[in-house]
């Protein structure tokens, strides 16, 4: 059985539970041998910064800033800014924290004098003390959008914030997609991984559009290496967030079944909690575990028993 402590893991994570993960691994990896690879779907331009919000909340989590009780953000964060756009009439439906606004000021300043979202994203981390690997899905810029019966279609962030994920979904697309592509970096840590997981993220808005990327699942796919994903779906709920109303709006059954499908073969194996222990998952290895992580502690013992399970064959 390989050494978790000498595997190289390639993560692919979006959201709060996606960053959950990350942290587990990364505190039973060392550095070197962890890279996360985060959904940029939702990233989006907003009083002209721009703003990658899955992004920031895994460099948030990594490096110990995050605001514990909503999952992103920094803690203790103060809103004077938006109490002073409010001065002028605005009425501000996207939180920016005074503090997380210099993350955003720092990336625009960087875009706008012609970085990579790739090397930026390198910059943010390290200067916070996050010493693995993150990546950006791709370098392009892909909107996540969601054609909604109530409101028509709508960016990611306002139907996630604005309309607090209320409007019914009939479909979604990834635009720009087409003219995205896996960047050197991303594609480097994928041929040098001996584990690819994919965290529990929400599959449509989270884990699709990195697998969407051109030539991102054909890269996965073929590698000959354990493919686990981990489900965002517990005993027929998503523990945050709009994965099982989603689920039930596109016409699934709400269940982890439904997981294994969404990502057909780019997927080896599979990690379902266990109050789903009673499913049979057909086709491929799986395995349950208590996958409701509410502590760090929590984080690195699933993280553990993950690849513990995965590396047990190789």
């Amino acid at each position: 059985m390989a050494l978790i402590e000498t595997a190289k893991v390639v993560v692919l994570v979006g959201g709060v539970g996606g960053a959950k993960l990350a942290h587990g691994l990364a505190q039973i990896l060392t550095p070197e041998n962890l890279t996360v690879i985060v959904n940029t779907g939702d990233d989006f331009w907003h009083y002209g910064l721009k703003i990658c919000p899955d992004l920031d909340t895994v460099m948030y989590t990594l490096s110990g800033l995050v605001d514990k009780t909503n999952g992103w953000g920094v803690g203790g964060d103060t809103t004077r800014l938006l109490e002073a756009l409010g001065r002028y009439g605005e009425t501000p439906w996207f939180r920016l924290g005074d503090q997380d606004v210099a993350t955003h000021l720092l990336r625009t300043n960087w875009i706008q004098a012609g970085e990579r979202l790739t090397t930026i994203t390198g910059k943010l981390n390290k200067a916070l003390g996050v010493n693995c690997t993150v990546l950006p899905m791709t370098d392009a810029t892909v909107s996540t959008m969601l054609d909604t019966v109530e409101q028509g279609e709508l960016e990611f962030q306002p139907y996630f914030v604005r309309y607090r994920w209320q409007p019914t979904v009939k479909a979604i697309r990834y635009a720009g997609i087409e003219a995205a592509t896996v960047s050197a970096e991303a594609c480097a840590a994928i041929l040098a991984a001996d584990v690819v997981l994919i965290g529990p993220s929400n599959p449509w808005l989270s884990i699709t559009p990195i697998l969407s990327v051109p030539g991102m699942r054909d890269l996965l796919v073929a590698r000959d290496v354990p493919r686990v994903a981990v489900s965002p779906i517990v005993g027929g709920k998503a523990i945050k967030g709009p994965a099982a109303k989603l689920m039930a709006e596109l016409g699934y059954t709400v269940s982890a079944e439904t997981v294994v499908q969404v990502y057909g073969n780019a997927i080896t194996g599979f990690v379902y909690d266990e109050t789903d222990a009673d499913l049979r998952i057909a086709g491929l290895d799986a395995v349950t575990f208590n996958t409701v992580m509410q502590s760090d502690a929590d984080r690195a013992s699933l993280a553990r028993h993950i690849l513990e399970w995965t590396l047990r064959k190789t």
